[in-house]
């Protein structure tokens, strides 16, 4: 089943090029060229302007200090004085609101026809700036059929089913969540978001539209690194088919403990902390979902997501762990409630941003906090925590649940016992003090988690941009394999990411020029 346009088969099978087209190039398309290119599209084409851009005198916009509200990155920084310089930084030149197939096939052959770097663009809730790209040309699928998680829990709560998404409603299901692994309230009960999937609609770099399922006879290969193997990488996702499951209620619990201010030793809070690490796989194994944070003295079990417990099981679960606290002396506040539904018990918790950090992320193995492991675990967070940073986590348990296919996200995921994202906060106004802080995250606080965890991984949506082994820390085993993959539907290397496979045949030049490597 394939369709495709005549373009592909002169530029599909030829090698890497040594550098992407840029704007003020040559080779850049004209203003003629974009405008026909548009007319085909039947006006789909959006010429891209920085949010900030009405907070500057910039060729953009006059300054309109009543819409400068928004920032982007430091391009166009709308906390600076409105005379400093505002440009497109890492911002796509021109986006395409795809909604369909067609325009998915357009786009790609006008990329490759002018040798534009192409990226693709779903809700945008990306750490690390895979939908992004200097002098890119981006496929917008926001507007597509597919769901955003709160579209795709209401869609199956009107026809009596649950599916399993992210823990915040805003999120693209079958973006870069899917694709990358994706946590959720459910996973602890039906597994990671790769996990779900049961067929990918896609159009390929060659133009071909295509289906992949474990069952496809061409594509399988390609449905299984689909699942787990990365965002924006092997293909341009149309749709997914994803399982639903039968509908259940939600009981949530939240839990602050902090160390009183009369007290100077920290140390029986950090004791609670060791003891929380300790308890982990517990609530993983119960079927439920913990996400919580760390900072300083204090801590804040944000939400436990209880899916099909009523109350009074979801309080006995977390007794043992309260009963700790009691014995420490550490006073606490500690509520939970039963929903009728999982839509409404979701609703009613109030996401964190954590938008504004520089991240770095470890997935943290169950031995390590079953075994003596807890203790320099905790003084590991104890430690990153006194550099001013936040320590977050997301509890769970998705051992058991890859499909008889499997799914090409990295195996190390079915022996965690949480995802460690922990970061600096942003300073809006200091791009050098920025970019100390990236290199505090790799130099100094990542490693030690590493120490902890040898041969290890993360969270292929939240790790440090700049991951030394990024290859064997992000894909594990599967590397391979996913590499066999791209290298199949992409040798040209069409779809980049930032971290993605076979990416490293690439290099981002100062300007955000995309260039192959020798």
């Amino acid at each position: 089943m394939a369709r495709s346009f005549a373009l592909f088969a002169l530029v599909s099978t030829a090698p890497v090029v040594s550098s992407r087209c840029f704007p003020g190039d040559a080779c850049w398309p004209t203003a003629d060229t974009w405008s026909a290119f548009n007319v085909s599209l039947g006006g789909k084409l959006i010429a891209n302007m920085p949010i900030a851009a009405v907070c500057h005198n910039s060729t953009f916009t006059p300054h309109d200090a009543a819409a400068c509200t928004l920032p982007t990155n430091n391009s166009c920084n709308p906390f600076l004085d409105a005379s400093a310089p505002c440009t497109m930084g890492n911002y796509p030149v021109y986006s395409v609101n795809a909604t369909g197939a067609e325009d998915y096939q357009k786009t790609l052959a006008f990329a490759q026809e002018h040798n534009i770097r192409f990226v693709i663009r779903n809700t945008a809730a990306d750490y690390n700036g895979k939908s992004s790209g200097a002098g890119s040309l981006a496929l917008w699928t926001h507007h597509l059929k597919a769901k955003e998680m709160l579209d795709a829990y209401e869609f199956a709560l009107a026809h009596d089913h649950v599916v399993v998404g992210a823990n915040v409603p805003d999120i693209g299901l079958v973006g870069g969540y899917t694709q990358g692994a994706g946590t959720g309230p459910l996973g602890s009960r039906f597994g990671l978001g790769a996990d779900q999937v049961l067929e990918w609609e896609a159009v390929l770099a060659s133009g071909d539209f295509v289906v992949a399922s474990p069952s496809s006879a061409e594509h399988a290969d390609l449905y299984w690194a689909l699942c787990g193997g990365g965002g924006g990488t092997y293909a341009a996702v149309l749709s997914a088919t994803v399982k639903a499951h039968p509908p259940l209620g939600l009981s949530t619990a939240n839990l602050t403990f902090a160390l009183p201010v009369a007290v100077e030793s920290p140390d029986a809070f950090w004791e609670a902390v060791r003891a929380f690490l300790q308890y982990s796989p517990a609530i993983g194994d119960a079927g439920a979902e913990a996400v919580w944070y760390a900072q300083g003295t204090a801590f804040n079990l944000a939400t436990v997501f209880a899916p099909g417990f009523d109350k009074k099981t979801l309080d006995a679960l977390m007794r043992p762990f309260l009963k700790t606290l009691d014995g420490l002396g550490l006073p606490y506040a500690y509520a939970s409630e039963q929903h009728p539904g999982f839509l409404e018990g979701f609703l009613a918790q109030l996401a964190t941003n954590v938008s504004n950090l520089n991240i770095g992320g470890r997935l943290i193995p169950r031995s390590l906090v079953e075994s003596d492991g807890a203790a320099p675990l905790a003084a590991a967070i104890r430690n990153i925590t006194s550099s001013g940073a936040i320590f977050s986590g997301v509890t769970f348990n998705v051992s058991s649940h890859a499909p008889e296919s499997g799914v090409g996200a990295n195996p190390y995921w079915r022996e965690a016992v949480f995802s460690a994202v922990f970061g600096t906060f942003f300073d809006w106004t200091d791009w050098e003090a920025n970019r100390r802080s990236a290199d505090t995250i790799t130099d100094d606080l990542v490693p030690q988690l590493e120490l902890l965890t040898p041969g290890g991984a993360a969270y292929l949506n939240e790790y440090d941009f700049q991951q030394p082994d990024w290859e064997t820390t992000l894909y594990g085993a599967n590397w391979g394999k996913l590499s066999e993959v791209k290298m199949k539907y992409d040798p040209r290397g069409v779809f980049y990411a930032l971290g993605a496979v076979e990416s490293e045949r690439w290099v981002e030049q100062h300007d955000g020029r995309l260039c192959g490597k020798a």
